[in-house]
């Protein structure tokens, strides 16, 4: 055989089989099941697969805000305490800017910001201001009091409080930390069927009862019971002729 018809019927056959196998991916490509895209939600019975072109979605619509304070007191002191400061010597000018720029960041989220705050703001302004100013001395020669005192012993105030609160919602509470098991006393009380016996059995059982009653009959000895006082007057009668009287 010539060599160029092998290499011809190799050729053929291999054209063949790749067909073939084309022809049966293209087969199993129908046949496969295709997964279908999740909808947004359903509106009226019909499901939401694509975002309408017109919806508006405010740019900080999915912001979240994570550290809410109780009120001003509590805020310095998560100031104080995040950069580890000590809270008898406490530096005015930086927590007052730090206390700012979160003040500023409140309005800038719209939130509501209450009166106490503000007033906070006013005092860490005029702590600051007297700060930086010469202390006039007193009658006495000693230099005015600190004006960080007042905020200080609030401060201090304000952490027994919050820490006493702490410990007190740490302790086990009813229906949070445990509960109170309840359970049903199970139903013991059975009734019971009369037996069935007749007239012939309860006679029979009767006479065995008075036979075994018969058996465990006794018989009861009383004591004579004795006056010692009458016996005292015997003794005394039988005495009286003065002659001698046996006692047995």
């Amino acid at each position: 055989m010539n060599p160029s018809d092998v290499a011809e019927d190799t050729l053929e056959a291999l054209e063949q089989q790749a067909e073939r196998v084309a022809a049966a991916a293209a087969a199993l490509a129908v046949l496969k099941p295709k997964q279908s895209e999740m909808p947004f939600g359903l509106m009226y019975g019909k499901a939401i697969t694509k975002l309408p072109d017109d919806l508006y979605i405010p740019p900080d619509a999915l912001e979240v805000f994570l550290e809410a304070f109780e009120g001003p007191l509590d805020l310095l002191l998560y100031l104080i305490k995040r950069q580890n400061l000590d809270i008898l010597d406490i530096p005015v000018a930086e927590i007052t800017t730090q206390y700012m720029q979160y003040v500023e960041l409140m309005k800038s989220l719209n939130f509501e910001l209450a009166a106490e705050y503000l007033v906070m703001a006013a005092m860490l302004g005029e702590i600051k201001s007297r700060s930086l100013l010469p202390r006039p001395k007193t009658e006495e020669g000693d230099e005015e009091n600190d004006p960080r005192a007042e905020l200080i012993r609030r401060l201090q105030e304000y952490e027994r409080f919050k820490k006493a609160a702490e410990d007190i919602d740490e302790l086990p509470r009813l229906e949070r930390d445990f509960w109170v098991g309840q359970a049903k006393r199970p139903d013991y009380s059975r009734e019971r069927a009369d037996p069935d016996v007749d007239l012939k059995e309860l006679l029979l059982a009767l006479k065995d009862v008075m036979h075994r009653a018969d058996m465990f009959e006794s018989h009861h000895v009383s004591r004579e019971k004795l006056s010692t006082r009458e016996r005292m007057s015997d003794v005394l009668e039988r005495l009286r002729n003065g002659e001698f009287v046996p006692f047995f």
